[in-house]
């Protein structure tokens, strides 16, 4: 699609400037006026078997900085990384209390060391258990997460802590927030590129800005590599998905190093007619300008054709399981994404205790949906009614630029050690929204054997309906100051300004311009009186926009954004020399300035809404003898609507009291690992759900559900290792979202083979 005004004219001029001028500060004449005592040398990667290198510090640091220096080698080589408390060979890659974690602080810290809910799902466990893509990876691993995808929202779009969709629960790449439009985001999706994701749960306004009261997904990449490596990865199930992955890295020069990932997917879908493909690159180089400067340039591509299947509808309200394969999606429908990210990254240390980072990057998403979306079962006619107005086109055409600066600064505080950072954020962003308003056609179609039929079935052109140009900037800070060896307090604030201009091409009463004013902070305490023991607690204040910002409707657009306040107490422990590792966390946010009728004038919307979501968290994972592992987690919460009056028919409604939709009140996942023989390993995880509501009055409920999955590992010689997977082993009939008339159902059993070779 041709955006109707080209995305470089829609930059600000001040934005580049700002960022070329933060990625060209640092110089070698500049980074002379370190002292050379001072230096820091760059992480230098040695092979596991040659003898290690050690970095020239003048001071011995942090404990947290001699952590990070263990993560940012281990990364490098590809090794894992074994936890300080115990010994290497008891070190699995689900224990990392002791791993630091750049999405629940920009210190550095680690999980320990944060007062907020922090995980870390690492590379080797995605692969271990068959996480092909971003959502399986979250929702079985990660406690209390959920999701509810769809081809509408892009298929992400993730649950927790009583709080739904990319409005509230944010999705970032590499930390650098992607904005959602129109409720949709498609990128990333395919975990071979990622060397871990970093889940924060609660509110992450802070770190982020404004659309994260529920929690944030950092998918972090594979960077580049300085010890050679290869790997290759090729799988076929019984969907007939087709999947063929390459991994490549090593040091092109002693100051140039790189990585080259790539998938690509085909697959017959477990629905009819449901053809699907996914191809992702992810390329980086990194370079050693000095030994204290260093650039990461990376690029991110991705091309998928998801599933076009939107749901089975509901007969008399209730799934009647014989549909479960069926597709009323027409004939010739079509979804396609396209989305691309490059990103150049400075780091300077200029001295012992002070770093500068960078990082300035461009996204771009083109997606374009064909298809008819809504099917209603008609107990008159007992056929299925597709259309009513859901005959849809539409074009998504959106560009983001931006630059991100910190500078860290480790020092002391009235005699107490400190660590303070301070940065900017700024975007621009150009959305266009085109379709085919107002969504003519209708057709009917039996039950089975039908004629899917056409997409001409409509006849409402497709037009540009609206573009929009936002300009954001937020100021950010954060401090740690050590009272004593055993208790730290963490605080931080930020200031978000984003200014929305929209222009309405269909009814240009309807364009306007917004700006916007936010503030969100937290503060915290950690309080550890053994080592490896911390106590902690925290209160948070964050911002949500009552809809998407970038795509706010003229009505939507005289709100003020949604305030979400959140007190979390919690406890972590690694113990038994480092094969364990225990969490335990309680909370409440509160969420108000939501949209809601006003009593006494019931014409009139107010920001007079509340809702409320209260709820218990915990997590286990420990490394037995005789080759055992056991990860646990588990959620419970009371999550519901404190004030939401509506008019429903001419009737006012309050849902006061009721479970927002979508939202399980228990979740939990349980992953038993056995390595039974030499070479040889099993596997099997549970995910249990508890029932959501599809509806607002509680009415429609959806089932709770349970679905195992398993696997089996051989390793024939050390570089290969052939895995056979199945995918919801006992086949469970479930659904993962829909409304009052149709349900997305999951993937019925599935068995896949995949080999892995590294050379």
């Amino acid at each position: 699609m041709t955006s109707v005004v080209s995305a470089s004219n829609r930059c600000n001029p001040f934005l580049y400037s700002v960022a070329f001028s933060c990625l060209l500060c640092p110089t070698d004449g500049w980074s002379q006026g370190a002292s050379p005592s001072q230096a820091l040398d760059p992480v230098v990667v040695q092979s596991p078997a040659a003898p290690s290198a050690r970095r020239r510090v003048a001071n011995s640091g942090s404990a947290s900085r001699a952590i990070r220096t263990r993560q940012q080698r281990a990364t490098a080589t590809g090794a894992p990384v074994a936890s300080p408390a115990g010994p290497a060979a008891f070190a699995a890659p689900t224990l990392n209390l002791t791993g630091t974690s750049s999405t629940g602080s920009r210190l550095g810290l680690t999980r320990l060391q944060t007062p907020a809910s922090v995980e870390i799902i690492t590379a080797e466990t995605m692969a271990e258990r068959g996480q092909q893509n971003i959502i399986a990876a979250v929702t079985q691993n990660a406690a209390g997460f959920t999701a509810a995808p769809a081809p509408g929202n892009g298929s992400i779009a993730f649950n927790t802590r009583g709080f739904t969709g990319n409005g509230t629960v944010m999705t970032l790449l590499d930390g650098t927030r992607l904005y959602v439009g129109s409720g949709t985001l498609t990128f990333p999706y395919d975990t071979w590129s990622s060397e871990r994701i970093e889940v924060l749960r609660g509110p992450a306004s802070v770190m982020y800005g404004e659309g994260a009261i529920g929690g944030a997904v950092n998918v972090i990449s594979k960077l580049p590599l300085w010890v050679p490596r290869n790997q290759a990865e090729i799988s076929l199930d019984t969907n007939l998905e087709r999947r063929i992955a390459v991994d490549s890295g090593g040091p092109i020069s002693k100051d140039l190093a790189y990585r080259i990932t790539a998938t690509g997917n085909m697959s017959d879908g477990w629905v009819d007619r449901d053809r699907q493909s996914n191809v992702e690159v992810h390329a980086a180089v990194q370079i050693k300008q000095t030994e204290d400067i260093s650039w990461t340039i990376s690029t991110d591509y991705g091309d998928r054709s998801p599933s076009r299947y939107f749901g089975t509808p509901l007969i008399n309200g209730k799934l009647d399981t014989s549909l479960r394969f069926q597709n009323y999606n027409v004939g010739d429908s079509s979804i396609r994404y396209q989305d691309s990210q490059s990103q150049v990254k400075t780091e300077w240390q200029v001295s012992d205790g002070v770093t500068l980072r960078n990082t300035l990057y461009y996204l771009d998403s083109q997606r374009h949906w064909r298809d008819e979306e809504s099917y209603v079962y008609n107990a008159r006619t007992g056929l299925i009614d597709r259309g009513g107005g859901n005959y849809i086109e539409i074009f998504h055409d959106q560009a983001q630029i931006g630059d991100r600066f910190d500078a860290t600064f480790h020092g002391h505080l009235l005699g107490m050690a400190n660590e303070f950072v301070t940065g900017f954020d700024v975007n621009n962003i150009s959305f266009t929204h085109t379709n085919n308003s107002p969504y003519a056609g209708a057709s009917s179609v039996p039950l089975f054997n039908f004629n899917p039929g056409s997409f001409s079935a409509t006849t409402s052109p497709t037009v540009p309906g609206f573009s929009s140009t936002t300009n954001q900037y937020g100021v950010f800070a954060e401090n740690r100051l050590s009272v004593t060896d055993q208790l730290a307090l963490i605080a931080g604030i930020r200031q978000d300004e984003p200014t929305v201009a929209r222009t309405d091409y269909v009814t240009p009463a309807n364009s306007y311009e917004k700006s916007y004013h936010a503030t969100s902070w937290r503060a915290g305490a950690v309080y550890t009186p053994i080592k490896d023991l911390a106590f902690y607690g925290q209160y948070s204040v964050a911002v949500d926009p009552v809809s998407n910002l970038i795509t706010n409707s003229a009505a939507n657009s005289t709100y003020q954004l949604s305030n979400g306040n959140q007190v979390e107490v919690g406890v972590k422990q690694l113990f038994w020399n480092g094969r364990g590792e225990w969490t335990l966390a309680g909370y409440e946010i509160v969420k108000n300035n939501l949209l809601a009728r006003d009593p006494n004038n019931l014409n009139v919307t107010l920001q007079i809404g509340q809702q409320s979501s209260r709820g218990i968290e915990a997590s286990v994972g420990l490394a037995l003898d005789q080759g055992w592992r056991i990860d646990a987690n588990t959620a419970f919460l009371r999550a519901k609507y404190d004030n939401n009056l509506q008019v429903v028919s001419g009737v006012p409604i309050n849902y006061a009291g009721n479970v927002p939709v979508y939202v399980p009140q228990n979740v939990s996942n349980i992953w038993v690992t056995w390595a039974f023989a030499q070479n040889w390993s099993a596997n099997a995880g549970v995910q249990i759900i508890g029932k959501r509501f599809a509806d607002l009055a509680n009415t429609l409920e959806m089932p709770a559900y349970n679905v195992v999955n398993a696997g089996l590992q051989w390793k024939p010689d050390v570089n290969t290792t052939v895995s056979l997977r199945v995918y919801n082993l006992f086949d469970t009939i479930y659904a993962t979202s829909g409304g009052i008339n149709q349900w997305l159902l999951g993937m019925p059993r599935t068995a896949q083979l995949a080999v892995n070779v590294k050379f």
